[in-house]
């Protein structure tokens, strides 16, 4: 059941539903991340930080992702998330990895077309989509949160490049917000409509109220990252068994309670964006 961004993206669109893109970190948060599609019939996007690319993890998280998808009786995409240079979309693809996420954001418009349009360019003789980012979605630590992707840009952007999905900056940033974002809904309409209907992507779905989320889907948003909120999930309940006196030392045995707990979010997660019973 690995398939490649253009198949579970479509799947999205004819369905108007977004699909939930769980970031990955180790065996057991993909084991919990696929034990939530199965038991919700989602298909899920699982996707892998470029630092874990660029790292020695990658190479060994790789075949775990590879496997589950093998496992799974839903349709399941492998992505890199922000890839920042071609080292690692490269090493990406070479891993196995169906879907690309070029991030050029932090460089100049022109910039950031040239090198995803290469990106595409290099991909699309292997069957594998790449998703771009205009508009830098920052993280919740910065001060101004507002420099918004403007639908001109978009437009200009999704046609020179080939994307087939552009994450696109409309309120929300990367990790734990300190107040609830409120997202500008209007603008993700007026960028669909801009672009031909481009699939868009909400990045930093961790603490979005549930109700923003949901106008987001209704908008247009087609695949929405969650990445700090599974680490919380696994991390809290690690740190909850350990304050047990007759917690196991064995690690495996140990690990049960984690996996629930990331499945039990993204059960959450997939439900709120409309994708359960949609595989």
């Amino acid at each position: 059941m690995l398939v490649n961004l253009k198949s579970i993206i479509n799947l999205a669109e004819k369905g108007e539903f977004c699909i939930p893109a769980f970031n990955v970190y180790n065996m057991e948060t993909v084991m919990g991340v696929l034990a939530a599609a199965q038991e919700s019939k989602a298909p899920v996007i699982m996707q892998v930080y470029p630092r874990l690319i660029k790292e020695e993890a990658g190479y060994f998280l790789s075949p775990v992702i590879l496997a589950a998808a093998q496992k799974a009786s839903v349709p399941v995409c492998f992505h890199l998330d922000h890839g920042p240079s071609e080292l690692e979309t490269t090493r990406s693809i070479r891993y196995g990895a169906t879907g690309i996420m070029l991030d050029g954001s932090t460089l100049d418009f022109e910039s950031n077309i040239s090198l995803t349009k290469k990106v595409v360019d290099t991909c699309k003789y292997l069957d594998i989509q790449v998703e771009g980012e205009l508009g830098h979605i920052g993280t919740t630590k910065d001060t101004d949160l507002d420099e918004f992707t403007t639908p001109e840009d978009a437009k200009r952007f999704v046609e020179e490049t080939g994307v087939t999905c552009l994450a696109v900056a409309v309120g929300t940033a990367h990790g734990r917000y300190t107040k609830p974002p409120k997202l500008d809904i209007e603008r993700i309409k007026a960028i669909r409509k801009a672009t031909n209907n481009t699939a868009l992507v909400l990045h930093g779905g961790s603490g979005v109220p549930d109700e923003e989320i949901k106008k987001a889907v209704k908008a247009g948003i087609r695949k929405m990252n969650f990445a700090t909120d599974i680490c919380y999930a696994f991390l809290d309940c690690c740190l909850e068994e350990l304050q047990k006196p007759e917690r196991t030392v064995a690690i495996d045995n140990f690990m049960k309670k984690p996996i629930n707990a990331v499945k039990e979010f993204c059960i959450g997660k997939i439900k709120l964006v409309g994708a359960n019973g949609k595989a």
